[in-house]
């Protein structure tokens, strides 16, 4: 027997085993649990605007940062080197100055992103083209400093003719591109980023990277999650060319979204609005009032595609192809006396709800 209130020494020996347990449970814990996930960032300049990528990880040491900054500048570098048109030694520049009928060899890569193109030209009737570069320096918005003037109807009728999506051959067996005009050249800035994007996105899956966002002038790719297992937020502006501000935010996981608007890039020539989007059915800038319209796709060389295609068809034709292509497409439209209006498809409601009000 022991005093009341007092410890038998076998119970004061399981009290220490015990007490010992879960002090050796704790260091564990400590030293042995998993490092805390947070963002590591990564950005710099390409293509004539910024790039970013974040990534979740429980941290990288210098090595591992170089490793992985060392592979997304070589995907860049290399969209860069295949479809500039600044670079004078791209390939996309010397199929430019290609003026001969006979078959140009290209990459397969470049070839690819010209499919895309030529899918989406087809699909939206000639509204998405990669030709059309002659009629946006026409207009004013080439590297040319800008005419006095817009173009006349006879200066028109003579580029027309060497614009158009099916004036370029696309020969995948050969692996080469064909002119049906000795002057047709070839823009793929509506569609290069992002198509770079997913390059990006490839490189760091292919590094063992499940969760990260990627994003290029705007066109973004998210996969995974946040550090807190929620979707990646991102940003759809309201178009205003005066300043930056939040209309809405959408999650994305394992999907990308591209915007296209006629706000960042324009001029007024005596009284009127000259956007540097040019519908190039008509040769002339878009004048229809949608202003933008954001793309969500699970791959960016689609949805940057797509949202130029549809902002040039308008807001009426645009929806329409949207709805039937199963897009999930938010399209925002100017309404009178500075209003907005927008519209959604219901491929984009049934992922982020009703986006109508009024549109």
């Amino acid at each position: 027997m022991h005093p009341p209130g007092t410890l038998s020494p076998r119970a004061k020996i399981l009290l220490w085993v015990l007490m010992l347990t879960l002090a050796v449970v704790s260091v564990h814990r400590l030293v042995c649990a998993a490092p805390r996930r947070a963002v590591e960032v990564f950005e710099g300049p390409t293509m004539g605007t910024t790039w970013s990528v974040k990534i979740v990880a429980g941290g990288f040491d210098a090595e591992e940062r170089a490793r992985i900054r060392g592979a997304i500048d070589a995907e860049l570098d290399r969209v860069v080197r295949l479809m500039s048109t600044w670079e004078t030694d791209s390939e996309l520049s010397r199929f430019n100055r290609h003026r001969a009928s006979t078959p140009f060899t290209a990459s397969a890569e470049t070839l690819e992103v010209l499919r895309v193109a030529r899918e989406v030209s087809e699909a939206s009737g000639g509204a998405f083209d990669v030709t059309v570069g002659p009629l946006v320096e026409a207009w004013g918005f080439g590297p040319m400093e800008r005419p006095p003037r817009p173009p006349s109807e006879a200066e028109v009728a003579r580029l027309r003719e060497r614009v158009g999506h099916h004036l370029v051959e696309i020969d995948e067996t050969s692996g080469t591109l064909t002119k049906r005009h000795p002057d047709t050249v070839c823009d793929l800035s509506a569609i290069a980023k992002g198509h770079a994007v997913d390059q990006v996105a490839e490189a760091l899956a292919a590094l063992g990277h499940t969760d990260f966002l990627v994003e290029i002038g705007g066109e973004v790719r998210a996969r995974g999650a946040r550090p807190d297992d929620r979707p990646w937020r991102v940003a759809i502006e309201t178009p205003d060319p005066e300043a930056r501000i939040l209309h809405r935010v959408v999650e994305l996981r394992d999907r990308a979204m591209a915007t296209s608007g006629d706000y960042r890039n324009f001029y007024e020539s005596e009284g009127v609005w000259i956007s540097h989007l040019i519908d190039p059915r008509s040769a002339r800038p878009i004048d229809h009032g949608l202003a933008s319209v954001s793309v969500i796709h699970p791959q960016a060389i689609w949805a940057d595609a797509w949202a130029t295609a549809l902002i040039v068809l308008g807001p009426e034709e645009g929806f329409e192809l949207a709805r039937r292509e199963e897009l999930a497409a938010y399209f925002m439209i100017r309404k009178g006396e500075g209003g907005l209006a927008t519209r959604a498809t219901p491929a984009f409601e049934a992922l982020f709800g009703d986006g109508e009000d009024g549109g």
